[in-house]
């Protein structure tokens, strides 16, 4: 029996923080242009974490700066890239623009 991964939600072992936000973009499941944590949890089951729904929890308590349950601003999202790249091990980098 084969496992099969989907390669379109998947990002690279290294990644710009603008490939990032568009990689997390595509689990915007009400298009708002946020991120919460239900969200944030889908992103990280296609990338078969495991305990998901704990990393997201965490990371949200992490990145979340007014406590309102939403990753929205740059600052907040700074701090989700940092979360990725310490807690997730994700190769992220700003890019050489």
């Amino acid at each position: 029996m084969a496992i099969m991964r989907c390669i379109d939600v998947q990002p690279s072992n290294e990644m710009t923080v603008d490939e990032f936000k568009a990689w997390l973009r595509r689990f915007d499941a009400d298009h708002d242009g946020r991120i919460n944590q239900e969200e944030l949890k889908e992103a990280l089951h296609s990338l078969r974490v495991r305990f998901g729904w704990w990393k997201a929890r965490q990371g949200m308590k992490e990145a979340d700066c007014n406590h309102d349950g939403q990753i929205e601003n740059a600052k907040e999202i700074e701090k989700l890239v940092n979360y990725a790249q310490k807690r997730l091990h994700m190769k992220i980098y700003l890019s050489d623009w």
